[in-house]
């Protein structure tokens, strides 16, 4: 069976098309982990905590919840040691972005 000619080209070009794309997402989610592993000191890797620690897991927290909370600490509503400081490093979309991050790791 002979492919036609347009059909041999219509792929490498699709691919060649979309790849900004796919770089695009692939730097944001690159850039997205590189802010999660700022909170992996405290938080564990990926958000998950050792087993018996009292630090907050934040893997699978809802991504409202994380969001509220980060704000809380940046105006000092929220009680916190270090996290009042932490979170004032963070602006708006940073903190969008870490919560729809941690909001999507397993528990």
């Amino acid at each position: 069976m002979k492919i036609p000619r347009l059909a041999k080209l219509s792929l490498p070009l699709l691919c060649l098309a979309l790849s900004p794309l796919a770089l695009a997402q692939t730097k944001e989610a690159l850039y997205t982990k590189s802010l999660a592993a700022t909170c992996a000191n405290c938080h564990g890797t990926n958000g998950k905590v050792v087993e018996g620690s009292q630090v907050t897991s934040l893997a699978g927290l809802d991504k409202g919840y994380i969001v509220a909370q980060m704000n809380a600490f940046k105006t000092g509503t929220r009680p916190a040691t270090v996290m009042h400081q932490i979170s004032k490093g963070f602006n708006d979309a940073q903190i969008e972005s870490l919560a729809g991050y941690f909001a999507a790791q397993k528990k």
